[in-house]
């Protein structure tokens, strides 16, 4: 199935994929890993919408999303490094010191979820890096096994799994000491030099 992937500049299409139900919920929005923890803990119910509503409005986008048509039915964050809190991440590992950018989270509607979406997340993703000059895209997935049979609860999948990652092209670059719903979570990397 074909899936057209875009920057995430309509706020309206982001806030179906992340937003919560109430627009009063201090819930992820998908900040936890784009701002530091006591900024991201200090942004309170419509203010976090509000942020995300700033940052599609931003260059570059906050991401991409996938879409069935005119329908947004996935949601993929992807941003440089240096701008998230991976920057300082005591449990992802920094390999060199080039500018590279980070892809932490991958969200299917219900509905949606085994027709494609996450693979063609991940390529729109790697477009969008690849051409605002990211030098290497970088993905934090969860290892579920050599399989990848292990069950991993549908929530706790948004850092997406690495067998994915290595089907478009991703290289398990190093281990992490993240783990994350029981699975330890490996560093991939794709070179888009």
């Amino acid at each position: 199935m074909e899936f057209d992937v875009r920057p995430a500049e309509v706020f309206e299409d982001v806030r179906t994929l992340i937003g919560p139900r109430s627009p009063t919920a201090s819930v992820c929005w998908c900040l936890s890993h784009r701002l530091p923890a006591k900024v991201e803990k200090q942004l309170r119910g419509p203010e976090r919408g509000a942020y995300v509503a700033e940052l599609c409005r931003a260059d570059p986008a906050p991401g991409v999303l996938a879409y069935d048509g005119d329908e947004p039915v996935g949601w993929a964050a992807v941003a440089p490094r240096a701008d998230t809190a991976y920057a300082c991440s005591r449990t992802i590992p920094h390999l060199d010191d080039l500018p590279v950018w980070s892809l932490w989270c991958l969200r299917v509607r219900p509905g949606h979820r085994g027709r494609g979406v996450t693979h063609a997340l991940i390529a729109g993703a790697v477009a969008f890096a690849r051409k605002r000059g990211a030098p290497v895209l970088e993905a934090y997935p969860l290892d579920n096994g050599d399989d990848g049979g292990a069950r991993v609860d549908v929530t706790m999948a948004y850092a997406g799994l690495r067998r994915n990652f290595e089907r478009a092209g991703f290289v398990h670059a190093a281990d992490t000491t993240s783990v994350l719903a029981g699975h330890p979570r490996v560093l991939m990397r794709l070179d888009l030099r």
